[in-house]
Formats: C-alpha cells, sequence, structure tokens
C-alpha cells in the first residue's frame, strides 16, 4: 500500500468520526405510538379495499318500482290467476269484476255462482237480478257502480253435488290482494258489504250479521256499509227485512251526499209498500 493512500486513510477518519456523531438514532416508538401507526395503516387498507360509497352501488332500495296496475293490466292478471288450482280445475272462467271503474260506489259480494261461472260477470242470477232492482231503486244503473267479489272463481262442488259452497277462509286469502287492487284503482267513495261472508273476506269479521247490519266499518280507509246478501232476500221475502236492506241502502245515499225523494224513504213501509 503506498504512502500516500496510507495518508489518505488516515486523514479521513476523523471526518468519519464526525459524521457518526452527528447521525442521532431515531426514538424508539412507544406502544401507544406504534398502536396508532399500525391503525393508519390499517385504515389506508380498508380505504382501498372498501366497496364503492352506497350511492353508486345499486341497492334494492334504488331499483325500479314494479309498474302500478292499471286496470286492464289488472284485469289480465286475474282472468289468468292460477294460484288456487283446485279452482283453476273446475272453473269455466274467471269473474273479475263489472261495471264503472271510477264509480263512487262500489258493492262486494261473496264469490261467483253456476250461472256468474258460466257468464264471466257477478249477480246475474236470480239474486244479481234482485241487486239490480235495489241498485235502481237508489238512482243508479249497474253501469254506474261497480260489483265485484272476494273470491274471483266459483267454489267446487263434490263430484255429483249441485249448488254452491262458501268460499273457504285461505281460499278468500290467496284472492283478497286482487280486490285490494281493484279498490285501490277504484277509489270508491263508499262500498256495500253484501252477506256475512263478504264481510269476512273483507275485514275478517266472523260476527253474526244480526250484529254487523246497518254498521259502518272502514276498508283500506274507504267506509264500508254492511247488509244483506240479495240471496237472503230471496228467502226471506217479508216487508220487514226488506225495509232493513234499505235503510241501509238510505244510509249510503246519505253517505254520497245524494238527494232522497219522499217517494224512496217510503219503499217498504206500510205508506209505500
Amino acid at each position: 500500500m503506498s504512502d500516500s493512500f496510507q495518508q489518505a486513510i488516515r486523514a479521513s477518519v476523523p471526518l468519519l468520526k464526525n459524521i457518526q456523531k452527528s447521525l442521532k438514532p431515531l426514538p424508539r416508538a412507544s406502544g401507544t405510538a406504534l398502536g396508532k401507526l399500525r391503525q393508519a395503516a390499517a385504515t389506508r387498507r380498508a380505504s382501498v379495499l372498501a366497496p364503492a360509497p352506497s350511492s353508486q352501488v345499486l341497492s334494492s332500495k334504488s331499483l325500479p318500482q314494479e309498474k302500478k296496475w292499471t286496470f286492464e293490466s289488472l284485469r289480465e292478471a286475474v282472468l289468468t290467476c292460477e294460484k288456487c288450482p283446485h279452482l283453476v280445475r273446475s272453473r269455466t272462467q274467471v269473474v273479475f269484476g263489472v261495471g264503472n271503474p271510477r264509480a263512487e260506489l262500489m258493492f262486494v259480494g261473496e264469490a261467483p255462482g253456476a250461472d256468474e261461472d258460466e257468464q264471466g260477470e257477478p249477480f246475474v242470477g236470480k239474486a244479481g237480478q234482485l241487486l239490480t232492482k235495489m241498485i235502481q231503486a237508489m238512482g243508479f244503473e249497474r253501469s254506474d257502480i261497480y260489483i265485484a267479489n272476494v273470491l274471483k272463481c266459483r267454489p267446487d262442488m263434490p263430484a255429483g253435488e249441485s249448488g254452491n259452497r262458501k268460499p273457504k277462509p285461505a281460499e278468500m286469502a290467496t284472492c283478497l290482494p286482487w280486490l285490494r287492487e281493484q279498490i285501490d284503482l277504484i277509489q270508491p267513495r263508499a262500498i256495500v258489504a253484501l252477506g256475512a261472508t263478504a264481510v269476512e273476506g273483507l275485514l275478517g269479521d266472523t260476527s253474526p250479521m244480526r250484529d254487523l247490519r246497518g254498521r259502518w266499518v272502514e276498508f283500506q280507509g274507504i267506509p264500508v256499509m254492511v247488509t244483506y246478501h240479495p240471496a237472503y232476500l230471496l228467502r226471506n221475502q217479508t216487508i220487514t227485512e226488506k225495509r232493513k236492506v234499505w235503510e241501509d241502502l238510505l244510509l249510503v245515499l246519505e253517505k254520497l251526499g245524494k238527494k232522497i225523494s219522499a217517494k224512496q224513504r217510503a219503499f217498504f213501509t206500510k205508506s209505500g209498500a
């Protein structure tokens, strides 16, 4: 090794010692400080891996809502309904309803009978003919009001048996959403529930008709008058029973703000019989 190279090394030693003295070791992080550093790092990692803000994610609430029913789309859905397989097998056709879709007054019965099942229209048999006379006595035509049933299909009958059976609670509960949609679209100012089964299907009330008849109740915020089914009047044709139903219908006319003539008020009384 040359003398000049050795002299250069000896000259650099003091310089290296001064540099070493100027380099102070970094303070050791305390447990708390180290924890904060780790937490900050975790936060940075989480922000990178986190999903997009909720405003950028298509949640179930932001999905387009199902298109609101129109009267025609509702009719199409009801006429092709197959929620009750046993009724689908036995029915001739679904009985949707009939009348003015903007009616201020609506009548609700229990279920189609044989005549209604055949023709596809509610209340066309003997009870329906009597209902038509009641409607006309009120000052309306069938085309002015709307008529529907709680159950849209005729209840099936055991083989070899004729007549009509009462709808089962489960059948009415299955079909009730269709009627709810009808009422929601029509928005009548008043509803007349015809008979105990209609009241049970609409309101779930199984009280005797003697306790319900002539009373105002509500369905979806709409006033409902409970009265006897026309078939009851065909079996009980006394002037007393006819007057009871007529008094109920007079209350409906008053609720609708209709003018009631003296002749109408005298129906089924001794003076107006």
